[in-house]
């Protein structure tokens, strides 16, 4: 086999490494549409509601509050894994701005490679805590519903965004330009580029 055929093929297998981590990232993408646009519509709803019911009716509706609690959390969790996306999470690129191409490619694996760690460790720690809150058997004032329950989407957040970080660092190794995310190009302008503009 010729040193070409090599190169043929291990472009082959990246290529369908890509196809196979953008349908996970669709399929995410998806799971996450759909529970922040149902989460947010849902405390819309439920505020327009108990303010209608305030207003016209004299009395708040008595769970208003803990629900739109319940679905803060959720949108709050589930929220990470969309910033991580969609590259608008917060960074710090003091550093990262001096940098050449080469060396802001290693910044931002090193970054998203870290990142992704620490978003695994904290979805094991908070499934850790459910699980306490659970053998507890506390249930919320208004609903009675199960706390643990209310805390579902904390590690379901931290685990999407750790899968976007890793995905983020496959991207990068597979790719000539920086990502910030599995499907956004770092769009780095450099600094006598941007100083020609202004000009």
């Amino acid at each position: 086999m010729t040193s070409e055929q090599v190169r043929g093929r291990r472009r082959g297998a990246g290529a369908s490494l890509i196809r196979g981590l953008w349908f996970l990232d669709e399929g995410l993408r998806r799971i996450e549409a759909v529970i922040l646009s149902t989460g947010i519509l849902l405390m819309a709803v439920n505020a327009v509601a108990n303010v209608i019911g305030r207003t016209l009716l004299g009395s708040s509706i008595y769970f208003a509050e803990e629900l739109n609690q319940f679905l803060i959390v959720l949108v709050t969790f589930v929220g990470l894994g969309y910033a991580a996306r969609h590259g608008r999470h917060i960074r710090m690129s003091a550093l990262y701005d001096q940098l050449g191409h080469r060396f802001r490619k290693a910044l931002m694996i090193g970054i998203a490679g870290v990142t992704a760690v620490i978003m695994f460790l904290l979805a094991f720690y908070a499934v850790s805590y459910i699980d306490r809150v659970a053998t507890i058997g506390k249930v919320t004032p208004s609903l009675r519903v199960p706390v643990y329950l209310t805390y579902l989407w904390v590690p379901l957040g931290f685990a999407i965004t750790g899968i976007q970080y890793t995905l983020t660092v496959v991207r990068n190794l597979q790719a000539e330009d920086i990502y910030l995310s599995f499907s956004h190009v770092d769009t780095y302008d450099e600094p006598e580029q941007h100083m020609e503009r202004v000009e």
